[in-house]
Parts: C-alpha cells; sequence; structure tokens
C-alpha cells in the first residue's frame, strides 16, 4: 500500500526550506520579532516554518539591498525569531509583517499578519484591521518586549490567529 498525498505532509520543512541567514531579515536591524507556533490543544509546534515579508523603515518594498524576507523553522518548543527593522507604512495602511506559517497538517500555509502596538493610531484606517471585530484584531497585534516583540501564533482554538485567503 502506498501513502497518499496527505499523509505524506510534513514535517519536511527542515530538508530544505530554511537557509542559514533567513532569520536575518534585516542583518543591521535592531528589531526582533519572536513568538511561539502553538496547535489548538495550545502544544508547541516544533517543526513549523514562519516565513515573513515587510517593507522598510520608509514603508517601501523595493530599495536596493533590503530583502523584506525571512524564513525562521520554529526549534524544540515551537519559538521563532526574526531580526528585522521596524516596517514603515506602506501606502494606505498600517505598519505590519506579512507572515505564513507552515506546519504539519497543513495542506497548505496559512497567512496572517502581524501589527505593532503603538500605531493604534493607524489601524483605525488599515483596510484589513477595519474589517475586523475587536477580539479579531487583538490576536493579529504584537505585544512589545524590552528588545523586540512577542507574536505567537495560535492555529486553532477560541483564540485562534485570524488568517486570510490569499
Amino acid at each position: 500500500m502506498s501513502a497518499t498525498p496527505p499523509q505524506t505532509v510534513g514535517p519536511f520543512f527542515a530538508i530544505g526550506l530554511p537557509w542559514e541567514d533567513g532569520p536575518e531579515v534585516a542583518p543591521d536591524g535592531d528589531v526582533r520579532i519572536r513568538g511561539v507556533v502553538l496547535d489548538g490543544e495550545r502544544e508547541p509546534i516544533p517543526d513549523a516554518l514562519v516565513e515573513t515579508w515587510q517593507a522598510d523603515a520608509r514603508g517601501r518594498y523595493d530599495t536596493p539591498g533590503f530583502r523584506g524576507f525571512g524564513r525562521c523553522p520554529t526549534d524544540a518548543g515551537g519559538a521563532w525569531e526574526i531580526r528585522t527593522v521596524k516596517p514603515g507604512a506602506p501606502a494606505g495602511q498600517a505598519p505590519h509583517v506579512a507572515v505564513a506559517i507552515f506546519a504539519r497538517g497543513l495542506l497548505h500555509r496559512v497567512v496572517t499578519r502581524i501589527y505593532f502596538p503603538e500605531d493604534a493610531e493607524a489601524h483605525a484606517s488599515d483596510p484589513v484591521l477595519s474589517g475586523l471585530g475587536e477580539r479579531e484584531r487583538a490576536t493579529l497585534v504584537a505585544t512589545r518586549e524590552d528588545d523586540g516583540y512577542r507574536f505567537d501564533v495560535r492555529l486553532q482554538g477560541p483564540d485562534e490567529t485570524v488568517f486570510f485567503a490569499v
């Protein structure tokens, strides 16, 4: 009996997707964004992959030399971390980092965003956040820490992170 495609889904992410400087979105950056990927039982997922995309500090995506893309596998405790700069506000949006999660049991990636707590005024006019209820918006706002931000991703459950169909 051979395996069907759903039976062969992950965890294969560590084989070829991560690369050494993947978590270094902006090596000269002074901001760390970290968190844990959790399943529906609030257990950490040790074999997930977190991808991030963002604008530079001026809100631009076309700055020469700025990659704006990161890829970080989770560790044994489900933790991930990138080093970057805080993004500026792209036209018509609040500053944010786009995130995709690949994990065991997911046939397709899930996509979300990280917003920053100090940008609450910009959140009011952001087209993505303004379409969500207060509880849903709260799942997309990182928590400020001494040396950066914390953003835990909850794949299921009552406090599930909001994900978008893209």
